[in-house]
């Protein structure tokens, strides 16, 4: 499934940086193609669900709630 997401693109020095604004990610590169390329690289990867080369552990921890 593709989505849309809007990005911002600015020059910073001799590097251009696109930052994800739904989506609190940014990437750069050294045009404005390749920023936007990176940014879609790294969007992709945060959805990737997680996978686990082991299971996990379940455990149960106490906290305090309340006064």
């Amino acid at each position: 499934m593709k989505r849309p997401f809007a990005a911002a693109v600015w020059r910073e020095n001799n590097w251009f940086v696109a930052q994800g604004l739904e989506v609190d990610v940014a990437s750069q590169g050294e045009t404005e193609e390749e920023a936007l390329d990176n940014l879609r690289e790294v969007l992709e990867l945060y959805f990737e669900p997680p996978r686990s080369t082991r299971p996990p552990k379940l455990r149960t921890i106490e906290v305090e709630v309340g006064a």
